[in-house]
């Protein structure tokens, strides 16, 4: 195939972002995603404050708010017949105090849609990265089923489970995690309270994020329970849910066999290094991060922003060299061990020891006492460490 400035392989957040941003700076770029369209279930599906800045930057906010999504400006954690705050996102800073809930596959849809509208931007659906070209050390493309695609700069942005990552074999930091999540749809009924919730109870932990007609719903276990819930059997099951959270006992039915549950296998790791000659990876590529606060998509879009704000100009100038990859790593490499440290901190001192059968932990209730500091988390999850800004 011809060659390119950049190949990407996976379109993704970070992927579809970085592409956007790349054609709109006049580099010719294509973006490979394996699979045919981006309807894929239980995709992380916030777009944060952060990010609505960013799309406003690119003159793509009014258009986006257009679109058929929840904005939430709080986040609150039910135990028994009481609520606890969490996060008020009503003190942030800025225009965007909220966070979008809307399917990944309209986000991408949307950003895809924009990209396409640049003459050097191409989409391949239905192209799986395999590979990677390599000559004299250097990566030179991706290779893809089908053929090759030639670039000055290759880019993984494939996911956690990166083919092109373990084909970099770029060394890589794992951290344990003490949970994994199981994701299924119930439907949600007109006299539902419009909400985005959390409800706990010794043991277990619920999460459920309203989806317009159905309730996309997260159920926390410990790390490598599945096999044993299955053992209990799907009646066991509905009836915890239907005892967890009252307000859905009348439609756990609705689960009529292990097929409608996902499993999410949840991993927190990083790479060492994100780059080698010719070839950087970004997002879950480059971090796997924990289902905590829902801010993998947010990292993912960040490190796309500051990839194009640092390379745009080495590759129209033709003189990318590792060096300039690095210094995207060096720019993100901080955001990263910071949040992750605060992911591991949350399942240390709250995942953990709710699923060990603990109430709710003393942090939910410092939070009640003194509002204000509803500020920080609602500024982590919603913004971020380092937010980047368009500069292309």
């Amino acid at each position: 195939m011809e060659r390119v400035d950049c190949v990407i392989a996976g379109c993704g957040p970070a992927g579809a972002v970085l592409g956007l941003l790349l054609a709109r700076a006049g580099l010719r770029v294509t973006v490979a995603e394996k699979h045919g369209d981006f309807l894929r279930d239980f995709r992380g599906d916030t777009i944060h404050a952060s990010t609505l800045t960013l799309l406003d930057e690119l003159g793509l906010g009014d258009e986006f708010a257009r679109l058929d999504q929840q904005r939430i400006t709080e986040l609150r954690l039910a135990a028994g017949d009481r609520e606890w705050p969490l996060a008020d996102l009503r003190r942030l800073p800025g225009r965007h105090r909220e966070i979008a809930l809307m399917p990944q596959w309209d986000f991408l849809n949307f950003v895809t849609r924009h990209a396409a509208n640049y003459p050097g931007f191409r989409l391949l659906m239905e192209t799986e990265a395999t590979g990677l070209t390599v000559e004299q050390g250097k990566v030179t493309g991706l290779t893809v089923a089908g053929g090759t695609i030639r670039a000055t700069l290759t880019v993984a942005a494939d996911g956690r489970w990166s083919t092109v990552r373990q084909a970099a074999r770029l060394p890589v930091r794992a951290y344990d995690a003490p949970m994994d999540v199981l994701w299924f749809r119930l439907p949600r009924r007109d006299s539902d309270t419009a909400s985005t919730a959390g409800r706990v109870a010794p043991g277990r932990l619920l999460i459920r994020i309203d989806r317009g007609d159905y309730w996309q719903a997260g159920y926390v276990i410990e790390k490598g329970g599945y096999d044993r819930l299955r053992a209990e059997g799907l009646d066991a099951f509905r009836s915890d849910l239907a005892t967890l959270e009252p307000a859905l006992a009348d439609r756990v039915g609705e689960l009529a066999s292990w097929s409608d549950v996902s499993v999410l296998d949840v991993r927190v790791d990083r790479l060492r290094r994100w780059h080698r000659p010719g070839l950087l990876c970004i997002g879950d590529a480059a971090h796997a991060m924990s289902p905590v606060g829902g801010v993998g998509i947010n990292l993912a879009v960040q490190d796309a922003v500051a990839a194009a704000n640092l390379l745009v100009r080495p590759l129209r100038t033709g003189t990318l060299s590792e060096r300039d990859l690095v210094r995207v790593q060096r720019r993100r490499a901080m955001p990263t061990a910071v949040t992750q440290a605060g992911q591991r901190a949350i399942h240390r001192r709250m995942v953990a020891p709710l699923l060990d059968g603990g109430a709710s932990p003393p942090p939910v209730r410092v939070l009640e006492r003194f509002p204000a500091l509803q500020a920080i988390p609602a500024y982590l999850l919603a913004i971020g460490v380092r937010p980047e800004h368009v500069r292309t």
